[in-house]
């Protein structure tokens, strides 16, 4: 049975769905995305990913195409119609369809497209048993704090991880690890959670943005500042987080051990809380 997809305004079954080749998504490249996660059928951090789409179209200088509101429901009804209790709906406008030009096109309407994933998201080894990253340069474009579609240096990054036997990269720019190839990163040291400021060096993450908050509740220190691949191999923990791994330990980078070589406690407790709050808030 294949899954009903979103696109420009209809439902229909993904064999059946079409894009204009002139579409500047296939084009240029010229569009952005939000991923936002389902749990027992509701979404979660909703509002949180709607901010930060309206603030990439606006750096962009790209329409809106449908409301927030509009918005909603479509992912609502995309979760009914492929019985989504757990995994993610995702979304893309794209500048739209116009014949091939640098310029931005005028009086063009937006492209709008979702669609589902099942997937598990809460019970998985990679947060159980912590993941393996290695470091490569940072090669992207210097608006990351823009989601746009540009994936091709994050895709490239994680197959030099899976080449050399990890599951994933962090970044690595003027010294400094500046975040993963789909995800923020972390340290823990003496307590403390290091995780590099935000600027348009890294993406505002949404659940960046929900665990920090959730871990200066619990009175956990937080510094928000860059830090390097070395003061990493020596801190007593690591983790990244995104909307589809949550709260993830790090457990090696570049062959070395992370502490004892085992999830630590502070990302175990940050992804339990993280969970449970989220899940009272999800819509």
């Amino acid at each position: 049975m294949s899954r009903t997809v979103y696109v420009n305004g209809e439902y229909l079954p993904e064999e059946d769905a079409k894009i204009s080749i002139f579409d500047r998504g296939f084009l240029m490249a010229d569009g952005v995305y939000e991923v936002t996660s389902v749990l027992d059928g509701k979404l979660l951090d909703f509002p949180g990913h709607m901010t930060r789409l309206a603030r990439s179209l606006g750096e962009l200088d790209m329409d809106t195409p449908v409301t927030d509101a509009e918005m909603e429901a479509i992912h609502r009804e995309l979760i009914r119609a492929n019985d989504i209790d757990e995994g993610l709906v995702y979304l893309q406008v794209t500048r739209g369809a116009a014949d091939r030009d640098f310029h931005y096109p005028e009086g063009v309407k937006p492209s709008l497209v979702l669609f589902t994933q099942k997937k598990t998201l809460t019970e998985t080894p990679a947060a159980t048993n912590g993941i393996k990253v290695v470091s490569i340069p940072d090669i992207r474009w210097g608006r990351r704090d823009i989601k746009t579609v540009q994936l091709l240096a994050p895709s490239m990054g994680k197959m030099a991880a899976k080449a050399a036997g990890a599951d994933d990269a962090w970044l690595v720019e003027d010294g400094f690890v500046t975040e993963g190839t789909s995800n923020n990163a972390y340290i823990v040291k003496g307590g403390k959670i290091i995780t590099r400021n935000l600027s348009t060096d890294i993406l505002h993450g949404i659940t960046r943005a929900a665990v920090l908050r959730f871990a200066r509740e619990a009175q956990m220190e937080v510094e928000e500042r860059p830090f390097t691949i070395d003061e990493a191999k020596e801190a007593d923990e690591a983790f990244i987080t995104s909307a589809s791994t949550f709260v993830c330990p790090v457990v090696e980078i570049d062959g070395a051990k992370i502490g004892d070589g085992t999830p630590g406690p502070v990302a175990r407790r940050l992804r339990e809380i993280y969970l449970e709050e989220s899940r009272k808030t999800a819509t």
